[in-house]
């Protein structure tokens, strides 16, 4: 993986949290680290200046959706995702997995693979993974996903296995059909809610596990202790020698958790789905601008953040904007709320390096902004 290295920069003396350099062939990532989502190559509401002021490191994109529209190989005859999307930052594209079983009609689940209609227009396809393998190569981000079967949260144990055991066939098929030297394999630890599963499933995947490592099937419905323990679990035997990244969590407090427990990498839609719908996630707690005791609140949305939208604008107008359903009140939210998470990433590598991470996840327990 000469094209891929990842090194720990330090190790909190005080929690075991760790900063680390990921470095990829568009550039290098400082982790912890938060990644907006851009699903159909575009962060909504968002242009990629926009959001690389953020301070965002890297993006994701969905390999479902771009399959549906406008088809990956539009996205290849275009030079690839980044050139298409105007994005020169390294890019994570997931395998479509999850958007196949969650978004998608399924018609019928096999070790072969997964045959749906589209949630577009009813057209039926066949996913399998050497296909999703093709479609990402074909989008070309930097990382990308293995194809995997995420069970429900609530399945019985029994169904969680035969997912399990699914999945790791899956990923064997993943890492034959890759060979791109300018993208890198992140196989997904899988297992639902039940430890020896997760456990069988982090040993059985580390032989797949380049350079990166990526635990998926959580924060999918079951309550965050759980969620919390099954990391617990999983923390002592992830690879120190590659970032670890955790699918789908995006909230304030499951991102300090996260790190505390050494995850290294986080993803979520959250930031970018509740500004939309007029609320912002700040240093003060969450605020949702478009109730009425906001109306001649004349004061910025979050006095401790130095954003596009805090320097330049009230409250007030954010819930006018809001209210009024115009597009620059999701434009404005979007660009705080992911400020706001970046943030906070800046600000739990600056506790690791100080060596009081512990500290901060005290303290940050006990602030409105846990949540």
């Amino acid at each position: 993986m000469n094209n891929f290295e990842y090194k720990e920069l330090h190790v909190c003396k005080q929690s075991g949290a760790r900063v680390g350099e990921f470095i990829t062939p568009h550039g290098k990532i400082i982790t912890p680290v938060f990644m907006p989502v851009g699903t159909q190559a575009t962060v909504k509401a968002l242009t990629p200046e926009a959001v690389e002021n953020t301070g965002a490191q890297i993006i994701l994109s969905n390999t479902y959706h771009l399959y549906m529209r406008p088809g990956h190989k539009t996205v290849e005859k275009a030079g690839g995702l980044h050139k298409f999307m105007g994005w020169n930052k390294p890019i994570l594209t997931d395998s479509g997995g999850f958007q196949v079983f969650s978004l998608a009609k399924l018609n019928n689940i096999t070790d072969n693979g997964v045959a749906f209609n589209s949630h577009i227009d009813g057209s039926k396809h066949f996913f399998t993974p050497e296909l999703a393998i093709e479609i990402e190569n074909s989008l070309g981000a930097d990382i990308i996903m293995a194809f995997d079967e995420c069970s429900e949260y609530g399945v019985t144990h029994e169904y969680a296995e035969s997912a399990l055991k699914r999945t790791l066939k899956w990923l064997k098929r993943c890492y034959d059909t890759h060979t791109n030297p300018k993208q890198v394999l992140f196989p997904i630890i899988q297992g639902n809610m039940y430890e020896d599963l997760r456990l069988k499933s982090l040993n059985e995947t580390l032989p797949y596990a380049k350079c990166g490592i990526a635990v998926g099937g959580l924060s999918v419905g079951e309550p965050k202790d759980l969620m919390y323990k099954i990391m617990d679990v999983m923390r002592p035997y992830y690879p120190k020698s590659m970032p670890r990244y955790l699918m789908g969590v995006g909230s304030a407090d499951c991102l300090v958790e996260g790190v505390l427990r050494g995850i290294d990498m986080f993803d979520c839609v959250l930031p970018t789905r509740t500004a939309r719908y007029g609320t912002a996630m700040t240093t003060q707690g969450k605020v949702v601008v478009r109730n009425a005791s906001y109306k001649e609140d004349f004061t910025p949305l979050d006095p401790n953040c130095d954003c596009y939208c805090c320097k330049h604008f009230t409250k007030a107008y954010l819930r006018h904007l809001i209210n009024a359903d115009e597009i620059l009140g999701a434009e404005l939210l979007s660009i705080h709320n992911i400020s706001y998470l970046t943030n906070l990433m800046n600000r739990m590598r600056e506790a690791i390096f100080a060596d009081k991470f512990g500290d901060f996840v005290s303290a940050f327990r006990l602030s409105s902004e846990y949540c």
